[in-house]
């Protein structure tokens, strides 16, 4: 029973931290273990301009188990997959520790996961190579990404995997679907 509310107790204070932080923060139905986070790209790199919606669901055993995080709207990175916006596990496990807390996700993890990524364990085979192959195009091909996918608009009207398909689609469109929403 401790385990439980130690968790819990847990949750709560790394979730207060982030509420309290400068992040914008939304949770779903009102849940502590399931959250969205608006993400900037770090300066200096080529994300930076971009802004993602980062899904954060926090598993029963957190903090010992890393929080599961995806990107809502598309980002090209060798480590994230473009589809589903899952950030590759390894990456995560491989750093994660229950010292460290949601803030850490935002202000380390991420942004060192967008400054060094790692194209020997690819999630995105395509970024991987291009990568590896041809840096400048790489670099390119991000940038493309952050100004088509990583707006302030695209964010606005991305309420959920539901929206991947409608990304294309004339924002207008989005936009008075999630205004009506609201």
């Amino acid at each position: 029973m401790s385990s439980s509310s130690s968790t819990k107790r847990r949750i709560e204070t790394d979730v207060m931290k982030l509420l309290m932080s400068d992040y914008e923060v939304t949770l779903v139905n009102d849940s502590m273990r399931e959250f969205y986070v608006r993400f900037y790209g770090p300066a200096e790199t080529p994300f930076a301009g971009g802004i993602w919606k980062i899904h954060v669901e926090l598993q029963a055993d957190y903090p010992y188990k890393s929080p599961s995080i995806g990107f809502m709207n598309k980002i090209f990175h060798p480590n994230i997959d473009e589809l589903s916006g899952s950030v590759c596990l390894d990456v995560i496990n491989q750093t994660w520790s229950p010292m460290f807390d949601m803030i850490n996700i935002f202000e380390v993890f991420l942004p060192q996961l967008l400054r060094y990524p790692n194209p020997n364990d690819p999630l995105n085979g395509e970024a991987a190579a291009l990568l590896m192959r041809h840096p400048k195009e790489y670099e390119a091909k991000v940038k493309e990404y952050v100004q088509r996918f990583a707006t302030k608009e695209v964010v606005d009207a991305t309420n959920g995997p539901d929206d991947k398909e409608e990304e294309d689609a004339e924002m207008s469109d989005i936009g008075s679907i999630s205004e009506d929403d609201s």
